[in-house]
């Protein structure tokens, strides 16, 4: 199944919860370093993510925690094995 942006967002944040290297969210969002470039800019630039002086470390903010937790009450009703659109028809 292919990711939308708000996957990717959410996996890059989660995985910079306690402070990440570009190179370890590459591999643990399973993404390249083109990819990982694009979202690490827009993540900062939203002020969900910061970073170090030297740009080395990504660590997600106040706001990207809020997001992950807005994201994940978003997908669970669709991810725990039913289609709540079916419900009640």
């Amino acid at each position: 199944m292919r990711r939308n942006d708000l996957d990717i967002c959410a996996d890059i944040l989660q995985v910079a919860k306690s402070g990440a290297k570009k190179t370890h969210i590459v591999y643990q969002a399973n993404l390249n370093f083109n990819i990982v470039k694009k979202y690490l800019n827009r993540l900062i630039s939203n002020g969900m993510l910061d970073s170090n002086e030297e740009g080395r470390l990504f660590v997600t903010t106040t706001s990207g925690l809020g997001f992950i937790e807005q994201y994940r009450a978003l997908v669970s009703p669709h991810t725990r094995g039913g289609n709540s659109s079916n419900r009640g028809t």
